[in-house]
């Protein structure tokens, strides 16, 4: 909804051909071998996505739309009074169960990834059977996700020593500081140090993951769901995967740098960043001819 950022940002300009953060990222999941692409969207912007953005990718891919509503519940729950915030990255995960039926990757289309976070993604991914619970995550450094202009929210992971994930929290209110790095909650600050290993949302599962999300978005509706601004967030619930034995998460490390519009003044240096990887030659000045 783009709360912070006061707009739909997945469908604002940031190439200098007036390509979308979305464009890229289907893009380089091409060059990663990803054949298909599901959008999970809500229902009222179906038209504008489907003018704006579905009619550039279908001729390069197989395309599906899933939808976010906020009544798309289990059985057995309704939507509480007042609520209007959608539920959540679990639940938009969960929304597109329908549309997925092979190893898959899951992603934030508001964020920059990079190609090389795709490849090893995508390598990752063409090993994994289709019914195993081995899940996987690309890990940002924290230093480098971070905006000039107002605090960001991260899954900081903990690894053990064979670079699988142990633990990870959502912190809310991270920010850069004039000596390094802090969060704040509840009124308590602690410090980091920015080298934290963190999730963006760069996921790679199999069709296993589906019923646990179900499980889990239970757990969360029955715990939470009166609250109205609450959200079932992938990371949390990939880590009480990890931590229940239910699944294994290996945290993928990439050399790519990562950057995102969390808020409106992010704009203008995602759009010079871009222009730079143009330059460059890692992509091409009009994505798509």
């Amino acid at each position: 909804m783009g709360s912070r950022y006061g707009g739909l940002k997945q469908l604002d300009p940031m190439g200098p051909g007036g390509e979308t953060i979305l464009d890229y990222s289907v893009f380089d999941a091409i060059r990663a071998g990803f054949d298909r692409v599901v959008f999970v969207i809500r229902r009222d912007f179906e038209r504008e996505f489907r003018e704006r953005i579905v009619a550039r990718f279908d001729r390069h891919m197989d395309v599906a739309l899933a939808f976010q509503a906020i009544d798309a519940l289990p059985a057995g729950f309704g939507v509480p009074p007042g609520r209007e915030k959608p539920w959540g990255t679990t639940h938009a995960i969960l929304c597109g169960r329908e549309a997925v039926a092979a190893p898959f990757a899951a992603i934030n289309a508001d964020d920059f990834y990079g190609h090389e976070a795709f490849a090893v993604l995508g390598r990752r991914l063409a090993d994994s059977p289709a019914d195993s619970t081995a899940y996987c995550m690309v890990g940002f450094t924290l230093a480098n996700t971070l905006s000039e202009h107002g605090s960001v929210a991260r899954g900081v992971c903990r690894t053990d020593a064979r670079g699988f994930l142990t633990d990870i929290r959502e912190l809310k209110q991270i920010t850069r500081t004039a000596d390094g790095v802090e969060n704040v909650a509840d009124g308590m600050v602690e410090k980091l140090t920015g080298q934290e290993p963190v999730s963006m949302n760069m996921w790679g599962f199999t069709p296993r993951i589906f019923p646990q999300l179900e499980t889990s978005f239970r757990e969360f509706l029955t715990a939470h769901a009166a609250e109205p601004k609450s959200e079932c967030y992938i990371p949390l619930t990939v880590g009480d995967l990890v931590k229940s034995g239910q699944a294994t998460c290996e945290v993928l490390p990439t050399a790519s740098r990562w950057f995102g519009v969390t808020y409106v003044e992010d704009r203008p240096i995602v759009q010079a960043s871009i222009a730079k990887l143009v330059a460059a030659g890692a992509y091409p000045a009009r994505l798509w001819g």
